[in-house]
């Protein structure tokens, strides 16, 4: 047995996204995130679909590292998605993401819950504190309501 403590960071945010729950909610997936995500590159492993599905499994790169992701929640009625992802021996993460209609637009309650599984990956999680996550949450919305307005991938220079 080990003394080890992970580190445990849980952030919030909330997007307005400018389509219907029925139109956002099916491009928060592995597949369709290539259409709207700079650079966004996965490894399909697992769907009996070929698109997000509880159970979806696949894998990105970072910094030379390979990212394990599973959908661990797909309730598309409700627009409820849950991903986790491990990168190992450094940092394990979970998604929920919740859609709910407004008007014409969408919120898209979006929570991560990041926890260090290493003393390296303890000082990653450090530094992902609230000013970070809200830049990454705002490209996240910049990138995506832009495909929603366009039909086109932004800009990289836009989305980060």
């Amino acid at each position: 047995m080990t003394d080890f403590q992970g580190r445990r960071v849980t952030h919030e945010y909330t997007q307005t996204n400018f389509a219907s729950p029925e139109t956002v909610f099916p491009l928060l997936c592995p597949v369709r995130e290539a259409e709207w995500v700079p650079g966004w590159k996965y490894r399909l492993i697992y769907s009996n679909s070929g698109v997000a599905e509880a159970g979806c499994v696949f894998i990105t790169e970072e910094d030379g590292r390979e990212i394990t992701w599973v959908v661990t929640e797909y309730d598309a009625a409700r627009f409820r998605i849950g991903f986790a992802w491990v990168d190992a021996r450094m940092v394990a993460t979970q998604i929920r993401i919740r859609l709910e209609p407004s008007g014409d637009a969408t919120t898209a309650h979006i929570q991560y819950t990041y926890t260090g599984l290493s003393s390296k990956g303890n000082r990653e999680v450090e530094r992902f504190d609230e000013s970070w996550f809200r830049h990454k949450m705002q490209g996240w919305e910049a990138a995506i309501n832009h495909y929603l307005r366009t039909g086109r991938l932004i800009d990289a220079a836009g989305w980060e």
